[in-house]
């Protein structure tokens, strides 16, 4: 695939690299709502709302605003977060964005939380850690930077065939100063999400149950694992973004959870696990940071 040139789309506070000629891409919202992926929120944190972006920016610590908050448990300072839905069932009943565009050099924009009776309480009003701990039934704290070096979260690990562990919960470090789960950016093809669709057809592989920071929409008629090929390689997204791909992106309960009008369903992780190793998608760091734009070309070098 080397010098490829590729679709980008950015979902969810992530960017879609493609393998065709042509160069489109979309925004989605995840850059914006920067702890949803963390904690069952949807902020890219753990909470869930997305929107499509024009544009934005790439540093050196992924893209901006994105896992600018999170919620940590008071009692044993671990980062909240749905991977562990058996403690915090009620994470993806929540929805977060930022309340502004992140800017380069600045404090992150508040955060507005929309709580599962419709409530929307933000980061600035007094009391917020009491009304959230009450709807999640746990003592929490709103915090926008990690109170140690290396935070660390839980996740439980479904009984699937497949999966490093089984029937069990386990904890996991953050990235040093990061609220991030293991990498600063995620990238998802939808070359992938093709593939799996072929395989089990009654699952609904849509991009909101991976959370990707970017979508790789990649030539027509390619449904293979395409990010595989792309492990250890540089993508190039538009004149100056280079991302360093790192490794696969081990997928986990959370991809199975019902969300909004998604049902549960533990067939979509069990056909990763079959087909794929359990991965979805691929980790990356920022060699060069930079804007990203709609209709950016993406290219392996």
């Amino acid at each position: 695939m080397n010098s490829a040139r590729s679709d980008i789309v950015v979902a969810s506070g992530a960017v879609v690299a493609c393998s065709t000629p042509t160069a489109r891409r979309r925004f989605a919202d995840d850059a914006y709502s920067s702890w949803f992926d963390r904690f069952s929120l949807a902020v890219p944190s753990q909470i869930h709302a997305r929107r499509e972006l024009n544009a934005t920016e790439v540093t050196n610590r992924g893209l901006l605003g994105d896992r600018a908050y999170a919620l940590v448990d008071s009692a044993d300072g671990k980062v909240a977060s749905a991977k562990n839905p058996r403690k915090w069932p009620r994470l993806f009943d929540c929805r977060a964005a930022l309340a502004d565009v992140p800017r380069t050099g600045a404090k992150p924009p508040p955060v507005r939380i929309t709580l599962p009776d419709g409530n929307i309480v933000t980061s600035e009003q007094p009391g917020l850690n009491e009304i959230l701990s009450k709807v999640l039934t746990r003592e929490v704290k709103l915090s926008a930077s990690p109170d140690v070096r290396t935070a660390t979260a839980e996740e439980y690990w479904p009984d699937i065939e497949g999966l490093d562990h089984r029937d069990t919960v386990t904890d996991f470090g953050l990235p040093e100063g990061t609220f991030f789960d293991c990498a600063l950016v995620h990238l998802l093809s939808t070359a992938t999400l093709d593939r799996l669709r072929g395989l089990y057809p009654l699952g609904r592989f849509e991009v909101r149950r991976f959370r990707p920071n970017m979508v790789v929409e990649t030539a027509s008629g390619d449904r293979d694992f395409a990010e595989n090929a792309w492990i250890g390689q540089v993508l190039a997204i538009g004149d100056a973004v280079r991302l360093s791909i790192t490794g696969p992106c081990p997928r986990c309960v959370m991809t199975t959870l019902p969300q909004a009008d998604l049902p549960k369903d533990a067939g979509i992780l069990r056909t990763a696990a079959q087909h794929n190793r359990a991965n979805v998608g691929v980790y990356a760091s920022v060699l060069q940071g930079g804007k990203v734009r709609r209709g950016d070309s993406v290219r392996v070098e």
